[in-house]
């Protein structure tokens, strides 16, 4: 009974870990309602009234809302400065109260100020924030000259529980942030196994919704990686460390990736496009023929389930025999010798796992230390012994050159507080005209729909999610406030759990997050006893006037319109994947090593960039379906490129140490064209040659001395994966040359520069090969 409880409780942990990597929103959530209800504790000790209660608790709310720092000790500097920053911003309000036309410009200044203040970083955000949001605060609670030493309490006690929360109370140290990023990581890794076991058994229609599962998985594995990634450098003793872990982190997501696409390919009748695994909706490829023995599927079934064992069981302090010996049967696969008799699709798959379980063991050195050896095989031995001549050949991470800035306004700061500061201007002289009391929540709106856009795309979806959750948080404060009557404590306790919810969905959701903003406001005007079905529909009122009024401001003063925003970032997507492609050939050929697994995280972020930008283009309500079709196949494509080029590099970081990869100085020859082909894309993208024609050519394999698959099986297994790699990659190139309206160059002209190039660029012929 207590394993079975103790399995119960794994499972719950796992499935939360991976729902919630690293615990973020559950410690964003936490720290906001502790916050919170620590200041109205301290507040109705003190005596204060519901006004200084409904101020602090706000504040509370902004405080923890502003904070951006990764590190502890920029968050304390924030936060000490945020308080005379709240204070004199809720001073200059109550002041100002009384002279509306000076109030209004000032206010107006005020936005223009706290959007520019983005430029500084994110203690420069932070200010900026506490700033604006504060100053509403005020107008909220329509604070008074007589009424300011109560309020600047009741924003000294906010403060002050916030710090007490965040420091003390819900503390988050990198290293502990750290960890429980590497259990969602785990527990995603885990999910993404059981689902290629699903799609292993589906067939039919089972097979599109297996697939479906499987992409998922895919993403979020990815989505947690960067997670990771990016919080190394503050979660680890020193940079050899963190380029270790980062290291085994992109081993475990790239075999777990490449798990998946052999698994789809061994599963259909036919090789399983890369494409099929990142582009949503697409079906997954007919099984066809049996392509296996009933024998060699259920082993796969067996060792699949295996595998998800040893991830489950891969946590610190677990050890144990049987897990022993289900790594040391999984690493077997490595060797030739040791593959089950099928088809050679099956077997890529049975080898796929090794290299899964190899990468699994790898990470959990790299995060626990030295494991116990005492049961190691010959195979898991040599995989041991690779890993650690790998960990050796690990160099320093190398500053890159600064990025250049824009100046004047093409800053994006600078554009962006122009454009807040005119529509701010549009919403307070609308909401003026529809009520002299509630006209701050249009300019709030408009606020809103500017932090973190950068094109109007965004701006216009952002203000459509914002209405839309105004309109059902209006109906469900109107239920609220019923319920709630009169009673001050049971309202400021559902405020509480509403708050909850609202840091909680923050990052999944702006729709969410603005219908409990929304139920939670109608609780705040039920305490100030100015609640009233006519208030809450002019909350509605002044929200969509907000919106139309950013939406008008961003078309209209210094646009910048989706399709330039998303061109720009596609042509640094472009960049970004031609650098990691270079550089990963260029060592795969013989040349020096670089810093290729940091170059394609900035692929990825690039890549996250494009993606997030494109939204406005895929979102479901858009009526230009074919653009929104040509979005969708273009970031797809991307993501099988992405894919590709980090395999290469991380199989080129292998190089120094592995002994089963040599430099074959003829592929930097052989992949010249397809960085040609990704250098004239991105020139089309960029506007800067509109006549210049993509490549095609011979295969890689053909270029380095022999013919389709069959010159690929001349050279070695992990030779024979790079030129696949490079093939797809070339292939994937290719592709994005019909929706960005790239030609193609002539066949026979592409061929000839294209084997010259193969010839001359690696003063090599075939009597030069290697394998």
């Amino acid at each position: 009974m207590k394993a079975a409880g103790f399995s119960v409780r794994t499972r719950l942990r796992d499935r939360l870990a991976a729902s919630d990597p690293g615990m973020l929103r559950m410690t964003a959530g936490l720290r906001m309602v502790g916050s919170l209800a620590l200041t109205l504790a301290v507040l109705a000790v003190a005596g204060a009234g519901v006004t200084q209660l409904v101020a602090g608790a706000m504040t509370a709310a902004v405080a923890n809302f502003a904070i951006r720092e990764k590190r502890r000790g920029g968050q304390a500097v924030t936060l000490a400065l945020g308080l005379p920053v709240a204070m004199v911003s809720v001073s200059l309000s109550a002041v100002l109260s009384e002279r509306t036309t000076a109030g209004d410009l000032f206010f107006v200044v005020l936005i223009f100020c706290a959007v520019y203040a983005r430029r500084f970083g994110d203690r420069g955000t932070g200010l900026g924030l506490i700033a604006f949001q504060v100053y509403f605060v005020s107008l909220f609670v329509g604070a008074s000259v007589d009424g300011l030493p109560g309020i600047w309490a009741a924003l000294a006690v906010a403060f002050g529980c916030s710090a007490v929360m965040r420091f003390a109370v819900v503390p988050v140290t990198p290293a502990g942030l750290l960890a429980r990023l590497r259990e969602a990581f785990r527990a995603r890794l885990a999910q993404l196994v059981t689902a290629q076991l699903a799609l292993l058994d589906a067939d039919g229609a089972g097979a599109d919704e297996a697939l479906a599962d499987v992409r998922t998985g895919t993403a979020r594995l990815h989505e947690t990686a960067l997670m990771i990634q990016t919080r190394l450098e503050r979660g680890t003793p020193d940079a050899s460390s963190a380029r270790l872990v980062q290291r085994r982190i992109a081993d475990a997501e790239i075999s777990a990736e490449r798990l998946g696409l052999l698994l789809l390919t061994a599963r259909s009748a036919e090789r399983a496009d890369t494409l099929t695994l990142h582009l949503p909706g697409a079906p997954a490829p007919e099984a066809g023929r049996t392509p296996a023995p009933d024998e060699a599927t259920a082993a796969l079934r067996r060792d699949l389930l295996s595998l998800r064992t040893q991830i489950l069981h891969a946590g610190p302090g677990v050890e144990g025999t049987s897990i022993a010996h289900v790594r040391n049967r999984l690493l077997s696969y490595r060797d030739e010798e040791n593959l089950p008799a099928c088809s050679p699709a099956f077997q890529d798959v049975f080898r796929a796992i090794g290299e899964a379980s190899r990468a699994v063991m790898g990470l959990r050195i790299a995060l626990d230390g030295p494991q116990d050896e005492s049961d190691d095989t010959p195979a898991t031995a040599r995989s041991r012994e690779e890993m650690d001549a790998e960990d050796a050949a690990i160099d320093a991470v190398e500053e890159g050159e600064p990025a250049e800035e824009a100046k004047g306004l093409r800053r994006p700061t600078t554009r962006a507080a122009v454009q807040v500061a005119v529509g701010s201007s549009l919403a307070i002289a609308g909401g003026e005209l529809l009520s002299s009391q509630g006209w701050h929540w249009a300019v709030l709106t408009c606020w809103l729909v500017f932090i973190n856009t950068e094109s109007t795309g965004e701006i216009l979806v952002k203000g459509y999610r914002r209405l839309l959750g105004t309109v059902l948080g209006v109906v469900a404060g109107i239920a609220l406030a019923g319920l709630v009557g009169g009673h001050t404590w049971t309202a400021f306790a559902l405020m509480l759990v509403l708050i909850f919810a609202m840091a909680y969905t923050a990052p999944l959701s702006y729709t969410l997050m603005s219908f409990f903003v929304t139920a939670m406001v109608g609780l705040l005007y039920t305490l100030l006893h100015t609640y009233s079905w006519e208030v809450l529909v002019l909350r509605v009122a002044e929200t969509a006037l907000g919106a139309a009024c950013g939406v008008f401001a961003a078309f209209l003063v210094l646009p910048v319109r989706t399709d330039r925003r998303t061109n720009e970032l596609l042509g640094t997507v472009l960049e970004r994947l031609t650098e990691v492609t270079e550089a990963a050939v260029e060592q795969l050929s013989g040349g020096p090593a670089a810093d290729l697994l940091d170059r394609a995280r900035e692929l990825d972020k690039a890549l996250g960039d494009l993606r997030a930008a494109t939204k406005p283009l895929t979102h479901p309500v858009t009526p230009l379906r074919g653009r929104r079709d040509t979005a969708r196949y273009v970031v797809a494509l991307l993501e099988t490129c992405a894919y590709q080029a980090r395999s290469l590099a991380a199989t080129a970081e292998l190089l120094p140490a592995h002994p089963s990869i040599a430099a074959d100085p003829r592929l930097r020859g052989a992949a010249a064209r397809t960085v040609r082909n990704i250098a004239t894309i991105a020139a089309r993208v960029a506007g800067e040659d509109s006549t210049a024609g993509i490549e095609t050519g011979p295969s890689f394999a053909s270029l380095l001395g022999g013919s389709g698959d069959d010159g690929a099986s001349r050279y070695g297994r992990v030779t024979g994966r790079v030129l696949r790699h490079l093939e797809r990659l070339d292939e994937a190139v290719v592709g994005l040359a019909r929706p960005l309206g790239v030609p193609l160059a002539s066949a026979g002209r592409s061929d000839g520069r294209a084997v010259k190039a193969a010839r001359s660029e690696d003063g090599s012929d075939r009597s030069g090969r290697r394998g």
